[in-house]
């Protein structure tokens, strides 16, 4: 492309953003001031991803320009330079902008690197990738594991409300305090709030020698009959040995009214895949499509991506532990929130509950929590401590697993350019973490985990050898790199959300 052509059009969407900038005061008047220019560049960013950019690359590139391939923290000061050097190429001289509020590459840095440091609790000056751990129910009971996972670099320790009880997570929080005191090495803790998670409900097998299982044996091609948790196999599944003996219940009776024949059902993060073959007041029957696992137990997650349910995602278990939450976590984890109104509602909950300066974790975990991840972010950023989890095993189902990388991308781009940070979960060395020896494809994913500012591993067995292996990939990839260059085609979510967001104006 000749370079006045390049000018002229780069210019263009130059001038789109500034026109957008009264848009962007009124949207993000309300944000906590720590976030008004991180606000404002998300909405600047929003614009620049409703062009094609994949086209100027390369002409950028061959005079030595910026390409606009790392600008999400910083995009007004990028385009104004890339149009000033341009320019200067032509012989034509232009001021630096004056008029406007804007975030450089250094500031942009410092922006997300302070907002990390905000949300985690972390003092430290410098920063690398924060390593999140998900807490075993034993260590409940045993304080030299969690002393262990101190010592290899658990940096925040997450509790998942979804399991166990007060007591169980009383325990918890009571060993790290004491490992805190004695070691002077602050954990900071991270609570999931449920959400409605769709699970399993218990599931007790007796065996042909009269031993109890707790799980259901899986095979391709077998048919599981789903019932409502609460209620009791009907007399007609009685009747039939074969179904009754596959009866899964289900902890959340609304989705056997919801289920159609035909939809898909997937189970434990999609390792068993199902469809709709039949279906009852009652129950319904799953035909089992692909089996990746051979067992099926109690509360493991099921996932619905083609049917809609109306749900809250605050539950009545979730505001019932909000008060144990907030008394003894750090930052909270929103699960399965979907809207800007989701957000509102549970701040309306904390500010009622005193709890102003709880951090707040948003995890993406469905389509619509995706598509709708700026508006979230935007009323998010009315709090200063806040941040995003990419749930990549619930958003790989939900969205299909060819998407997983894509999605996941997208997020990335979208809070970089917030300056908010990034949680990246899900099966990080999970073969390391459950037998102790690594797949090549994890340690490859683990070291793309250093674009996050925190990365969390799962429970197991070898879980402290999995700390120290992450925290040396972390270490050494922090070195080479962060951020990674893209092509920057038309992006759909942000032209979708610019859309929604210029209509409430």
């Amino acid at each position: 492309m000749k370079i006045k052509n390049l000018t002229k059009e780069i210019s263009e969407i130059y001038e789109r953003i500034v026109d957008g900038e009264t848009s962007a005061d009124l949207l993000t008047a309300k944000v906590h001031p720590s976030y008004r220019l991180s606000a404002k560049n998300l909405y600047r960013y929003l614009i620049l991803r409703n062009f094609d950019l994949r086209k100027y690359h390369d002409s950028l590139s061959d005079i030595g320009v910026s390409s606009l391939r790392s600008s999400e923290g910083y995009v007004f000061n990028n385009l104004h330079n890339v149009i000033r050097n341009l320019k200067l190429i032509q012989g034509i001289n232009t001021p630096k902008e004056t008029g406007f509020e804007v975030v450089g590459y250094k500031r942009g840095k410092h922006l997300l690197q302070r907002h990390t440091r905000l949300l985690f609790n972390d003092k430290q000056l410098g920063h690398y990738t924060e390593i999140m751990v998900t807490l075993p129910s034993e260590a409940a009971t045993n304080k030299l594991l969690i002393e262990k996972m101190v010592a290899k670099g658990m940096d925040v320790a997450r509790i998942n409300l979804s399991h166990d009880n007060e007591q169980t997570w009383t325990a918890m929080v009571r060993h790290l305090k004491e490992i805190e005191a004695t070691t002077g090495k602050r954990t900071a803790i991270f609570m999931d709030l449920t959400g409605p998670k769709i699970r399993t409900g218990k599931i007790t097998r007796t065996s042909k020698k009269g031993k109890n299982r707790d799980y259901l044996k899986i095979k391709k091609g077998n048919n599981l009959v789903l019932v409502k948790a609460e209620r009791e196999i009907d007399p007609e599944l009685q009747q039939s040995p074969h179904l009754a003996k596959n009866k899964v219940p289900v902890q959340l009776p609304k989705i056997i009214d919801a289920l159609q024949i035909g939809e898909p059902v997937y189970f434990d993060d999609g390792m068993i895949k199902t469809v709709v073959t039949e279906k009852s007041v009652d129950s319904v029957t799953v035909q089992i499509q692909e089996a990746y696992k051979t067992r099926l137990g109690s509360e493991k997650g099921i996932n619905i991506p083609s049917t809609k349910l109306n749900l809250p995602s605050l539950t009545k278990r979730d505001l019932a532990l909000l008060p144990f939450a907030i008394k003894h976590a750090d930052i909270i984890g929103y699960s399965f929130v979907r809207t800007p109104e989701d957000v509102a509602s549970l701040y309306r909950h904390l500010d009622n509950l005193g709890a102003n300066d709880v951090g707040v974790v948003f995890k993406i975990e469905n389509q619509e929590a995706f598509e709708n991840l700026p508006l979230i972010l935007l009323e998010g950023m009315k709090r200063e401590r806040i941040g995003v989890m990419i749930a990549r095993g619930d958003l790989a189902v939900e969205l299909g697993f060819e998407r997983t990388s894509e999605v996941q991308n997208q997020i990335l781009w979208l809070c970089e350019a917030a300056h908010v940070p990034v949680i990246w979960a899900t099966q990080v060395l999970e073969s390391l973490v459950k037998t102790g020896m690594a797949t090549r494809a994890e340690i490859s994913d683990a070291g793309l985990s250093t674009q996050a500012e925190c990365v969390m591993l799962n429970k197991g067995p070898y879980i402290a050898e999995g700390i120290e292996t992450l925290k040396h990939i972390l270490i050494k990839m922090h070195a080479h790199y962060s951020k990674k260059k893209d092509s920057l085609r038309t992006l759909h979510i942000a032209v979708q959300a610019l859309d929604k967001l210029e209509k409430s104006i």
